[in-house]
């Protein structure tokens, strides 16, 4: 049986209603594609505190969680992934790319132009369909 692994990840937006993307460095897994920032939830911790955790370690920004935007399982080759994308806000800091190879900030209507790690995509899907 594949391992499930619970991840956060982090719809952050900015004052010009752009959207964080980051993407994967070439020695991640699934690497080379773009994602929302975020990691494994560890034992015995809830899912905001993890995506606070996560948001400081990769991108060295504090940020303020919103709401659970979208919930995902996703089946990769070797493991499932649970994904459940929380949109926030940055209260401080500037992003940097401590783990990935970029980052951008881009608007809903051009998230489509990324090459999305699969797990992902629903999330894109519905943020495109939103109106702004």
């Amino acid at each position: 049986m594949k391992k499930l692994v619970k991840v956060v990840a982090a719809i952050i937006e900015n004052d010009q209603n752009e959207i964080l993307c980051a993407l994967r460095s070439p020695d991640m897994a699934i690497p080379n594609m773009w994602e929302f920032p975020g990691g494994k939830v560890e034992k015995d911790e809830d899912i905001y505190t993890a995506l606070k955790r996560e948001i400081h370690e990769e991108l060295n920004c504090e940020i303020e969680t919103i709401d659970l935007f979208h919930d995902n399982t996703h089946e990769y080759d070797t493991f499932i992934i649970n994904i459940l994308c929380i949109t926030c806000k940055i209260i401080s800091g500037t992003p940097v790319p401590n783990e990935h190879s970029i980052l951008i900030w881009l608007k809903r209507e051009n998230l489509e132009s990324l090459k999305w790690a699969p797990a992902d995509i629903p999330a894109v899907e519905k943020l495109i369909s939103q109106e702004n």
